[in-house]
């Protein structure tokens, strides 16, 4: 799952890994996705799985902690996030 931005997401991703952003930008900087749980919901059960990632790893941390309050049971978060999943050689789409 990554919470980046849809742009963001845009340019390049992990393999396999759907968008669902945690915050949207605005002209002021950011706002949280407030329905960001439903729409994981949406995607994801309660059961499944889930890795959340962003770029650095601070709005990835801050949308599992979401998760795991809203009963998801499986959230690993990507400590370092997307820099670091590509810096591993890990499989990406896009850029």
């Amino acid at each position: 799952l990554d919470v980046r931005t849809e742009g963001e997401f845009g340019g390049g991703h992990p393999a396999g890994a759907v968008n669902v952003p945690y915050m949207y930008s605005t002209g002021s900087g950011m706002a949280k996705n407030s329905h960001f749980v439903e729409q994981v919901s949406a995607i994801f059960r309660k059961d499944d799985e889930i890795i959340v990632g962003c770029q650095s790893g601070k709005r990835s941390l801050m949308a599992a902690a979401e998760l795991c309050s809203a009963g998801f049971t499986a959230v690993t978060d990507i400590a370092g996030g997307y820099s670091t999943w590509r810096e591993n050689g890990l499989p990406v789409n896009g850029r």
